[in-house]
């Protein structure tokens, strides 16, 4: 069965994971991507083995961060800085419909490997850059990684309870989000370029991704003139909250529209006398009486187990689910049955799970193929085949520490 992007090819000229993970994400959709990196030292993103106190090591001195942004990827290693280097990608170039570069706008211009040059070589390129900030503005020529794209965004602000300090989410939410938002942003330009015949340069950054992904909280302030408030489970509305079970395990529970599911939730918490209770009658009072709701809300969700508690709400038709850490993810048989985590049997790791593709098709596949290459692993492969260089060539090239 074919795949959706059988046929195309890219070439990653990125760092780290914002750029070179929407590439990865269309290799699980069938692209052959080639990354092309620096001869000895490769992306960066290889060396980094620990982020503050998080260990990204895994045997075979690889990095659990590489493996993310690489996974479904050929390695090339070409000097870009040698003229000869710069050769070799504009061959490459010639023979690709995509493109991606995530370094700022100086590198590229130094590296000459600006849309205008890769353009006269191949007009029908699509182009792909991802930066921090945007392509306009006085901060275009600035970098950033993920905790910069929280921050700018307000998406600090959308975490926590009232009165918390600005709160960052591990890891690398914003990193992902961006490449999602480019990968997309690429399919998109290729169906254009199959419908119009044209190539064009597209730019997806950081900071606009993570406005977009608060897209209603961004909304609320423009339309309403006023921030969404951080959720505070203690006075919160009772039924849009989280609870703590018997065996330490919390639920979440969102029961909207709330007077419809009033009287079923008292006939699920076993408490029937509540639904005519005064002081929770009517949604307007389970508001204003919301700190003494959720404290006995509290006292009877700690009587059952999580479990429990999950098979009687699905008896009631009541929507919750149980809130669980990332480790629980593959002992949740609805993950497991759609594929959200799959097997995969890694080189140096052996058998894991890691996340699926989380669509499905109905007359194509995605998935993760093959884990992120060794540095250079397939530069003789793809010189030879794709570049049309000779054998000897190749090993001139690699004497002169262009390869």
């Amino acid at each position: 069965m074919k795949q959706p992007l059988d046929g195309i090819r890219i070439l990653d000229c990125g760092i780290y994971h914002a750029g070179p993970g929407g590439l990865a994400i269309l290799g699980e959709l069938g692209a052959e991507v080639i990354k092309i990196e620096q001869p000895g030292t490769g992306d960066p993103v290889r060396a980094v083995k620990k982020i503050g106190s998080i260990s990204f090591e895994i045997p075979g001195e690889r990095s659990i961060f590489c493996e993310g942004a690489n996974r479904n990827k050929k390695s090339v290693t070409v000097d870009l800085r040698n003229r000869k280097g710069q050769e070799i990608l504009y061959r490459l170039v010639n023979k690709s419909d995509v493109f991606l570069t995530n370094m700022r706008p100086q590198a590229v211009e130094s590296l000459n490997i600006t849309y205008p040059i890769l353009r006269g070589i191949n007009p029908k390129l699509i182009y792909a850059v991802v930066s921090a900030f945007g392509p306009k503005g006085p901060d275009v020529d600035r970098g950033g990684f993920d905790y910069e794209g929280q921050a700018r965004s307000g998406f600090m602000y959308s975490m926590g309870e009232v009165g918390m300090p600005p709160l960052v989410c591990q890891f690398g939410i914003v990193d992902q989000a961006t490449a999602i938002m480019a990968s997309h942003q690429i399919i998109t330009a290729l169906y254009m370029r199959e419908r119009f015949g044209e190539g064009q340069e597209v730019h997806v950054s950081m900071l606009g991704t993570a406005i977009y992904l608060l897209y209603f909280n961004v909304l609320m302030a423009q339309m309403g003139g006023f921030e969404a408030p951080r959720h505070k489970r203690s006075s919160e509305h009772p039924m849009r909250n989280y609870y703590q079970c018997s065996d330490s395990r919390w639920l979440m529970i969102t029961l909207t529209p709330p007077d419809r599911h009033w009287g079923p939730l008292c006939q699920a918490l076993d408490h029937p006398e509540l639904e005519n209770d005064p002081r929770f009658d009517t949604d307007a009072k389970r508001l204003a009486h919301a700190e003494e709701l959720v404290a006995l809300f509290d006292e009877i969700f700690a009587t059952r187990s999580r479990d429990e508690w999950l098979r009687i709400f699905g008896e009631y038709d009541l929507f919750c689910s149980g809130v669980n850490s990332v480790m629980e993810l593959p002992d949740d048989p609805q993950v497991i049955e759609n594929g959200y985590m799959v097997d995969f049997e890694h080189p140096t790791v052996g058998k894991i799970k890691i996340p699926g593709y989380p669509v499905h098709f109905s007359g194509t596949w995605a998935k993760t193929t093959r884990a992120a290459p060794e540095l250079g692993e397939h530069t003789e492969e793809v010189l030879t085949g794709l570049g049309e260089y000779t054998k000897r060539e190749i090993a001139q090239l690699r004497k002169e520490g262009v390869i």
